[in-house]
């Protein structure tokens, strides 16, 4: 049994959702499965595996998840690790934002080199957004709903142990 760190940053709770998704299939596969906000996790010691999720919003990661990855960066590097984003981007499969979407992935993640990545659909509530945020959404064309792949979730999370060798 493996002690597995799952850590998300989130602004409007899409993220931690999915994080707390990915912690119960790995709880169910047998192992210790935490999970936490990137804030309030201070040290790595005692995991033998680490998930690393962030949403994107307006195009960006939010900053919290690369400050993570640079303030853990040498506990990081001597543990598997596995990133995930959250965005509309899969909603709407254009391969040019799916691949600028990967791209900001791997740059948060940098210089770690993941043993698993994955792009997960999110939710769009239009109740929660600021005007502005609305406008943004509006103009854009994003898709409302939530989307969510929860069985696409729930395969990731169990393929991990064995990509992470624990």
């Amino acid at each position: 049994m493996a002690r597995i760190l799952v850590t998300y940053t989130t602004r409007k709770g899409t993220t931690r959702e999915i994080a707390e998704a990915i912690g119960k299939e790995l709880r169910a596969a047998g192992h210790e499965a935490e999970v936490f906000g990137m804030p309030t996790v201070s040290t790595l010691a005692g995991y033998d595996g680490i998930v690393i999720g962030g949403p994107m919003y307006m195009g960006r990661m939010i900053a919290d998840f690369g400050k993570f990855v640079r303030r853990q960066g040498e506990g990081l590097a001597k543990l598997p690790v596995a990133g995930f984003i959250v965005g509309l981007t899969p909603v709407k499969k254009d391969p040019e934002s799916m691949a600028y979407m990967e791209k900001a992935l791997h740059k948060a993640l940098d210089p770690l080199k993941p043993v698993s990545e994955a792009m997960f659909a999110g939710r769009l509530d239009p109740s929660g957004l600021s005007w502005f945020q609305k406008w943004i959404t509006k103009n854009v064309k994003s898709p409302e709903g939530d989307f969510r792949d929860w069985a696409a979730i729930a395969a990731w999370a169990r393929g991990l142990p064995g990509k992470m060798g624990i």
